[in-house]
């Protein structure tokens, strides 16, 4: 039978949890002033991988969710991450195996769930004398092939690397590492996937929608939003979970009778990134070790570039306004010259992006870098022991490999005060798309060439990575290139269409062409200036009153300034 699905059928009970049509009024977030009658189970402030998590696990259980973003979804931390599903071998380090080992469980069950834009990755550890000892490496990578009960992923190896392929681009003094297993995931997607569950499962989606504040009533909160628009209305829940992610803080502060305050302490730790052209050839990743005590990826990125990353800096500067610094920039470059042959320099530097990790703080960590990435919450409940006040759960830390056991937990706090909300489900339900048979994406491609076979190959295959079996929800019943509409990529044989511009629009909640070409798309790096201001001509177009920011890279910042940055390591790098 085809794993390419018709569009698209909503999710049944045989899926993993239930469709809930849910309360029908104010769903879109697009109302004016007023007092909507909706009313919710669960209201969930953060359209980032957790809140995205919690409002799919929810729905699936059958609760009335409702969930709101103040920008796109995934506009902010959520898609400025490394980009992998791995259980951070670093960690073991501060002693923190319970959170490898959750972590390391949960790569694999995500790797069955999506495993269109989730997938393998084998990075390789150059052994540097001057850093941790061989014996130290080989008892911690011991550790992780053995602590997450590895089922799919090949177990570490050792190499000697003046033989092998791997120790090529490397500079001679690495003779020796090891080759262990981890996973790569398109971050942004992995949020939209869970929304899109989440709304075909019953829950209201609200892109571009604020939140204002909200009062403890009888029963629950009034919750006051302000859509982009500037119109203000009011929609009822029973609870709230505050996944705001940097912005935890705030929206405590915006949460009446909560006291606007915390006994738990966000930490704010930016971490940057640096996307250069391709450094080496070959899919597997790097991972070294610096004198500071730090580690940095080189990872194969949208097969022209490497990833380079990332920094951990204490932040307290604007949150809206992320970006990467000349300093992190030099930094980055000098560690990736350590240990590659190839001379880097601020003029290699294609794009950055930056995000702010909302990290729970310990009070114990001194680096930012040891701060743990668990994530604690903090519960509410109005001081009502019977749960007759209306409970605020607040989410602190997190990482994205653990976004799905967080949303469990989370609705387990919650189950005190609300009732039972149903049971777990989403450990074996597959995310929209992942739904290929045995988890096999070579498979499904090639079913997928037979298909199609007129797509450009890049293009197809860019097209299955990012849509899995709901691709057909995409190109519909083309059955040529022109059927798809206007081609916006024709230099690079992407296969960027209007079908699927207005796909992206119409199921996905794109606006922008930030949203489109930097979220649930890569294609910013790929396409030409001309063919991206095409894209932003034809948006116009389709949704005149949208926020358009010109200029503007998916962290926030504009050319102008990465420009300058860039400039700035270059004089760094040079004194």
């Amino acid at each position: 039978m085809s794993a390419l699905r018709d569009p698209v059928e909503a999710p049944s009970s045989g899926d993993g949890g239930p469709r809930n049509d849910g309360p029908k009024e104010g769903g879109a977030g697009e109302g004016g002033a007023g007092d909507d009658t909706a009313a919710y189970d669960l209201f969930i402030i953060g359209g980032g991988v957790n809140g995205a998590g919690i409002a799919r696990d929810a729905a699936g259980r059958g609760m009335k969710v409702a969930l709101c973003d103040k920008g796109d979804f995934a506009s902010a931390t959520s898609s400025a991450s490394t980009k992998l599903i791995h259980g951070g071998l670093r960690y073991l380090e501060y002693y923190e195996f319970a959170l490898v080992r959750k972590a390391l469980i949960e790569r694999e069950t995500l790797l069955r769930a999506a495993p269109h834009i989730i997938w393998p990755l084998r990075f390789v550890l150059p052994h540097d004398k001057g850093q941790r000892p061989v014996w130290m490496l080989r008892a911690g990578l011991f550790l992780y092939d053995h602590l997450g009960g590895r089922k799919i992923l090949p177990p570490t190896t050792s190499l000697n690397l003046r033989k092998t392929p791997q120790g090529a681009p490397l500079k001679d003094a690495y003779t020796f590492g090891f080759e262990y297993s981890d996973c790569w995931v398109d971050d942004a997607r992995l949020v939209i996937l869970n929304l899109l569950d989440a709304k075909e499962r019953g829950a209201a989606v609200m892109p571009r929608t604020a939140f204002v504040g909200a009062a403890r009533v009888a029963g629950g909160w009034r919750v006051r939003l302000r859509d982009r628009r500037g119109g203000e209305r009011i929609v009822r829940a029973r609870a709230i979970v505050n996944a705001a992610g940097p912005w935890v803080s705030d929206v405590l502060a915006n949460a009446g009778n909560t006291g606007g305050r915390s006994s738990s302490t966000l930490r704010l730790v930016k971490g940057s990134h640096v996307i250069v052209r391709k450094l080496y050839d070959g899919d597997h990743a790097y991972i070294f070790q610096n004198p500071d005590g730090r580690i940095q990826f080189a990872i194969p990125y949208e097969r022209d570039y490497t990833l380079l990353g990332t920094t951990d800096i204490p932040y307290d500067g604007d949150k809206d306004r992320v970006v990467a610094s000349a300093e992190e920039c030099a930094y980055t470059l000098a560690m990736a010259r350590d240990y590659f042959r190839a001379e880097l320099s601020p003029d290699d530097i294609v794009h950055t992006y930056s995000g702010v990790r909302p990290l729970y703080d310990d009070a114990q960590s001194k680096s930012a870098s040891a701060v743990t990435r668990d994530y604690v919450f903090e519960l509410d409940g109005g001081g009502a022991e019977d749960g007759a006040a209306a409970p605020i759960l607040s989410v602190f830390g997190g990482k994205i490999t653990t976004y799905r056991v967080l949303a469990e937990a989370a609705l387990k706090k919650l189950e005190p005060l609300l009732g039972a909300s149903g049971r777990p489900w989403t450990r074996d339900a597959p995310l929209p798309g992942g739904d290929i048979p045995g988890a096999d994406f070579d498979g499904f491609l090639d079913e997928a060439r037979a298909a199609y076979p007129w797509l450009p190959e890049r293009g197809l295959y860019r097209l299955a990575r990012q849509y899995g079996t709901r691709l057909r929800a995409v190109l519909g019943d083309a059955a040529s290139m022109a059927d798809l509409g206007r081609d916006f990529s024709p230099s690079g044989g992407m296969a960027f269409t209007e079908a699927e511009a207005e796909y992206l629009v119409d199921a996905e909640w794109a606006m922008t062409a930030d949203d489109i070409l930097w979220r649930r798309t890569k294609l910013g790096l790929h396409l030409t200036g001309d063919e991206a201001a095409a894209v932003e001509a034809w948006l116009a177009a389709q949704v005149p009153d949208a926020e358009r920011r010109p200029g503007k890279g998916h962290d926030g910042s504009d050319d102008g300034a990465a420009a300058q940055a860039a400039g700035e390591a270059a004089g760094q790098a040079s004194g």
